[in-house]
Formats: structure tokens, sequence, C-alpha cells
């Protein structure tokens, strides 16, 4: 009990006085090992341990191969290449917006990048077009959480690593049939969004540039298609693909597109440094966070905790919905995913007996909608910082496609075959 005390006082009142959250992860741990005359000794090897995977090289990988094509021109060209196909409906503004984003979410795997590379170009244009402001960012922000679900996203690595080695290519597997879910549902509501206000066709795309704009699409996604397409034919891991697709998207954004100088590289390889380091710091951190939350018990605890409010798996999930949800708001989503899966694995895995690919989608779903939920939803942020609109207004506005994400995170939550057909069939 003096252990939790510790561990728990001090977590809050780290976290309160603003510190970063590897930090109040790393300083927690050490001080409840400090109270209980546990050798700090013991918390070095944990912190080494946690980054000391092959599989985390993947992370880096990805990451660069984001930077580039996102300071490269990629938006722009995926934009053109969306409203080819959907721009001439009513509202189609907003539906390119949702498939753009669908698009983008297959090579960054960030809904953070997702809003910022997107929403710099669309938020501007639709409001050019007679769109309300509340309501571009309301798109832009709801229409990015694809990004986390859609592969490959590297809060998937996150969670295989922090769920004891889950396969990453089943997870990669699992999250295409939710995001499309999720692409079709949005683009559901954007038209209907659309209808009740009036908003403009949009105008055809002329034949003579659709091979154009058709082939700067496919050269874009197939920075994408390498990562995807050499994991699920086993031909490269997880790292081998995402060092492939890195040193195409450097060919293709500084010799085909040369929209940025070369000398950019320094700038991007920078940019890319700082989120790895952030990120490995992270992970460290977790790691020896989870060997304490293992030395106390607390795993345990909770479950008997959940047993003792219901032992019936549809109440169970419901809560842990709720509190996922809850936590997302104020928190980040990477180290969400690094604290809770320790805690709630044993529960739905070990308990329910759930797959653990099923809830890894449900887990990274979850803390997506968090991302656009205030009072510190990042993506919700980005976006009204980008929109210049206060957050509030751009929350009321994100209203109706809060229950189209929450209706369908219900759906893959209590249909698992819905997540796991693609696994099953192929992994």
């Amino acid at each position: 009990m003096l252990g939790i005390l510790a561990l728990s006082i001090s977590f809050i009142i780290l976290l309160l006085l603003g510190f970063p959250v590897a930090l109040v992860l790393a300083g927690s741990t050490l001080i409840t090992m400090w109270v209980l005359d546990i050798s700090l000794a013991t918390a070095v090897p944990n912190l080494v341990q946690g980054v000391n995977s092959y599989t985390l090289l993947a992370v880096p990988f990805f990451i660069l191969a984001g930077q580039l094509m996102g300071e490269g021109g990629l938006s722009l060209r995926l934009i053109n290449m969306a409203q080819l196909f959907v721009g001439m409906i009513r509202g189609g503004l907003a539906m390119v917006n949702c498939f753009t984003s669908l698009l983008f979410g297959n090579i960054s795997g960030s809904a953070v990048a997702d809003v910022s590379s997107i929403g710099s170009v669309m938020i501007p244009m639709m409001k050019e077009k007679g769109y309300d402001s509340d309501y571009t960012v309301a798109v832009t922000a709801a229409s990015s959480i694809q990004g986390v679900i859609m592969p490959p996203s590297h809060n998937m690595i996150l969670y295989a690593l922090a769920a004891g080695g889950v396969s990453i290519s089943s997870l990669f597997l699992a999250g295409i049939v939710p995001a499309f879910i999720m692409l079709i549902g949005l683009m559901a509501m954007s038209y209907v969004i659309a209808r009740k206000r009036n908003y403009e066709k949009g105008e055809p795309v002329p034949l003579k540039k659709a091979p154009k704009i058709l082939l700067d699409g496919f050269l874009s996604l197939m920075t994408g298609a390498i990562i995807l397409g050499g994991i699920f034919s086993g031909q490269f891991t997880a790292t081998e693909s995402g060092a492939i697709a890195c040193l195409y998207a450097f060919i293709l954004v500084f010799f085909v597109y040369r929209e940025i100088p070369l000398s950019r590289m320094g700038l991007i390889m920078k940019k890319t440094f700082r989120t790895v380091s952030m990120v490995l710091f992270l992970i460290a951190a977790s790691k020896a966070f989870a060997f304490i939350l293992a030395y106390l018990q607390i795993p345990g605890m909770v479950t008997d905790l959940f047993l003792m409010v219901s032992d019936n798996p549809v109440v169970i999930m419901l809560i842990i919905t709720v509190l996922l949800l809850v936590l997302g708001a104020p928190m980040d989503m990477a180290p969400l995913i690094l604290i809770m899966t320790p805690i709630l694995y044993p529960i739905t895995v070990g308990t329910l007996g759930m797959d653990p690919i099923h809830f890894g989608i449900i887990m990274i779903l979850n803390l997506g909608i968090g991302l656009i939920t205030p009072p510190v939803g990042t993506v919700l942020f980005v976006g009204c910082a980008l929109g210049k609109i206060p957050i509030e207004k751009g929350a009321k506005a994100l209203i109706p496609f809060y229950l189209v994400l929450v209706a369908i995170l219900l759906l893959l939550t209590f249909v698992p075959g819905i997540v796991m057909w693609l696994p099953n069939k192929f992994g």
C-alpha cells in the first residue's frame, strides 16, 4: 500500500507540475523504488531493456518517411487525386478532406501529421469556397483520426511492444477494414451536413488533367504500399520495409517532385531526430514504470476491481471504453498506450479472452478519439489553430463526428469479426 500511494501521489504531482510525461513516468518510478528501498540500479536495466528491441528500429524509419513526404508536397497531390473521385459531389471538398486524410494516414500513420499537412491546405481552400470555419476544422480533425488506425501506424508498434510482442503485421491487417468503415461514416456525415447547410457542389476535374493527377497520386501512395506490401508478403520485416520506404521517399521528394532543395534534408533529419528521441525516451521510461506496476501487483488489483463491479464482459468493456475516452482527453496517445496496456491487457485478454489484436485496435481507436476531445486534444488544438477559431467552437462543431466515431468504436468492440477478418484470413 505504501508503494501504491508513493507511485500514485508522485505521478499526479509531477503531472500537475507540468513535467513531460516521460519524466513523470521515470520520476514516479524512481521515487517509489526509493520509498520501498529497492536498489535504484534496478531501474537502469529496465530503462535499457525498454529500447533494446530490433522492432523499434521501424519507428524512426516510419517517422522519417512521413517527414519526407510531408515536406515534399505530398498533401496537395493527394488532395488533387481525391478531388478527381469525390470532388464533384455536394460538399465535395469535405469528402476530399476525409479521403485525403485516409490516403495520407497510409503514409504518415499519425493524426497530428495528418491534420497539420492536410489542414494547412484544405482548411483555407474550404473556407474560400464558402464552408463555415468551424465545419472545416471539425471535418479535418475528425478525419485525421483515420491515421492512427490505417497502417502503417507507429502507435501499433508501441502497442505491440507494450503487449509483449504482438504481431505487427497482424495489427496492420486488422486496421484496414476499420479505417475504411471510418471513412464511409465520416463521408456520410459530411454529406448530410453539406446538404443541410446547402454547400455547393465541387467542379469536376478536367479529363486532360486526370492522367497527371493519377500518376502523382500513385507515386505518393507507393511509400505506404512499399511498407505494407513488404510486410504482408513476408519479403521484409517492418524495419526493412521502413528503411526501403525512406529511400523511395527520398528519391521521390528530391529527384522527382523537386519542390524543395536537397539542403532541407538537414532540417528534416533534425525534426525526425527530435521526435524519435522523445518516443524512445518515453518507451524506456514506460518499461521501468511497467516494472514497478508489476512489482506492486497493480494489474491484478485492477482486474479484481473490475470484476467486483461486474463479471459481465459487455459491462467491463463499456467501463474500459469510457475510461480510455476520459483519459485520452488530457493525455497524449503514445504514453497512454504504454501506461494502460500493461494494466488493461490482463483484464481484456487474460480474463475476458479477447484477442490481443482486437484489443489493440480498440485501444488505439479509443485514444485516437481522445486526440480530438477537449480540453487538451492535440489534434483539435492544431486544427483550431489552423482554422483560427476557439477550441470551444471547434469542439461544438465536432459533436456529429464524435457520434459517428463512438458508434464505430462500439461496433468494432462488440463485433470482433470486423477487426479480425483480415488477420484471420491472411495473418
